[in-house]
C-alpha cells in the first residue's frame, strides 16, 4: 500500500510531464512506425533523453486514458513489456479500446493479435477484416498488412497479383515495410517480372528508412551480388546493423558469416551464440542451423536428441533446410528411429520447396 510520501511523489511525477503530454505521446507513437524491437529501443532511448523514468511514463499513460494514442501506447508497453510485465491479454484488451475509438494503430495491432493469438484466440477472418478496414481509410500499415494477407492467404484467397498492387501502394505512400516486400517481389518475380536491380533500389530504401528487414536483405544483395556487385564486406556490415536492430534473419545471417569466413573472420563460437539468439527469437534458419550445431558438436557438445528436436521445430516452420535435415534424422536414426518411408516423403517436400540436397536424396 502506498504512503502519503508515495502517492504525492506519483502524483508530482504525473504533473511533472502533463504540459507536455501530447508532444511526448506523439513522438513515441510515431516510433512505432519501425518493427516492434526497433520502436522499443527508439522509446528507451527517448524517454532516457527526457529523463523521464518507466514509473513516471507508465503512470502518465494510465493517468491520459480518455486519448487513443495514450490507450494505444499502454497496449504496446504491455505487448513488449517496456516498464511492465510483458500481458498478452491487457495489450489485446488495449488495442481492442484504442480500435474502438478509431486509432489507426489500435485497429492495425488488434489485427495483429487475431492473426497470431495474442491475447485471444487466432481468427484470420477477423484479422483480414481489421487490415481492410485500416486499407480504406488509406493507412499505409493497413495496406501492407493487407498485402501480406493476400501473400500467405490469410484469412482470404492467395492473390500474388493482389499482394504486389498492395505492396507498390503501400511503397508509393512511403511505408517501408511495403518498400521491402515490393523488393522481394521484383526479387523473385512474384506478382510482376523479375528485376533485380529494382529489388537493390527498393531494398537500399528500405534500408535508408531504417526498417532492419531491408537492410537484412540489402546485405543479401551484396553478399550474393543481387542488382550489385558482391561486396562480403559490406554484407557483414549489413547483417551487423540488421541484428544489433533485433532482426532474427540479420542475427542468423550474422551467424552464417562468422561460420563461414564472410567478410570477417571465421568464429564458430560466435556463430553457435547468435544462431542460439536467432532461434529463440522464433527464425527457423537460426532453428535449423542450431540443430545442426547440435548434430556434429560444432562448439557444443553432441546431442543427437537436440538436433532432432531443432529440425523439426524448423520443418514446421516450412523451412527447406530443416524438412531435409529432419528426414536425415529419420533415415539414419539421429535422435529418432529409422522410418525410410518418412524420410523419402520428408525428402520429398524439401525438394519441392526447392532444397538441393532434397532433391538428390529422393
Amino acid at each position: 500500500m502506498m504512503n502519503t510520501k508515495d502517492i504525492e511523489s506519483s502524483i508530482s511525477s504525473i504533473n511533472k510531464f502533463e504540459d507536455n503530454f501530447d508532444i511526448i505521446v506523439n513522438n513515441m507513437f510515431n516510433f512505432f512506425y519501425d518493427d516492434d524491437e526497433v520502436a522499443k529501443q527508439k522509446v528507451l532511448n527517448y524517454l532516457n533523453e527526457q529523463n523521464i523514468t518507466l514509473q513516471e511514463i507508465n503512470n502518465l499513460l494510465l493517468n491520459n486514458q480518455n486519448n487513443s494514442n495514450s490507450i494505444y501506447l499502454l497496449g504496446k508497453f504491455n505487448d513488449l513489456g517496456i516498464g511492465v510485465n510483458v500481458s498478452e491479454q491487457k495489450a489485446f484488451e488495449l488495442y481492442q479500446k484504442a480500435a474502438d475509438l478509431g486509432n489507426p494503430f489500435g485497429i492495425n495491432d488488434l489485427g495483429y493479435c487475431y492473426k497470431n493469438g495474442i491475447g485471444t484466440d487466432i481468427d484470420k477472418k477477423k484479422a483480414f477484416e481489421l487490415y481492410q478496414k485500416l486499407a480504406e481509410l488509406g493507412n499505409s500499415m493497413g495496406i501492407y498488412n493487407l498485402g501480406d494477407c493476400y501473400e500467405e492467404g490469410i484469412g482470404t484467397d492467395v492473390d500474388k497479383k493482389k499482394a504486389f498492387e498492395l505492396y507498390q501502394k503501400a511503397a508509393d505512400l512511403g511505408n517501408s515495410f511495403g518498400i521491402n516486400n515490393l523488393g522481394h517481389f521484383y526479387e523473385k518475380g512474384i506478382g510482376t517480372d523479375i528485376d533485380k536491380k529494382k529489388a537493390f533500389e527498393l531494398y537500399q530504401k528500405a534500408a535508408d528508412l531504417g526498417n532492419s528487414l531491408g537492410i537484412n536483405n540489402l546485405g543479401h544483395c551484396y553478399d550474393d551480388g543481387i542488382g550489385t556487385d558482391i561486396d562480403k564486406k559490406k554484407a557483414f556490415e549489413l547483417y551487423q546493423k540488421a541484428a544489433k536492430l533485433g532482426n532474427a534473419f540479420g542475427i542468423n545471417n550474422l551467424g552464417n558469416c562468422y561460420e563461414n569466413g564472410i567478410g570477417t573472420d571465421i568464429d564458430k563460437k560466435k556463430a553457435f551464440e547468435l544462431y542460439q539468439k536467432a532461434a529463440e527469437l522464433g527464425n527457423a534458419f537460426g532453428i535449423s542451423n542450431l540443430g545442426y550445431y547440435y548434430q556434429y558438436g560444432i562448439e557444443t557438445d553432441i546431442d543427437y536428441q537436440k538436433a532432432f528436436e531443432l529440425y523439426q521445430k524448423a520443418a514446421e516452420l516450412g523451412n527447406a533446410f530443416g524438412v531435409n535435415n529432419l528426414g536425415c534424422c529419420y533415415e539414419n536414426g539421429i535422435g529418432t528411429d529409422i522410418d525410410n518411408q518418412k524420410a523419402f516423403e520428408l525428402y520429398q517436400k524439401a525438394a519441392d520447396l526447392g532444397n538441393v540436397l532434397a532433391q538428390y536424396s529422393i
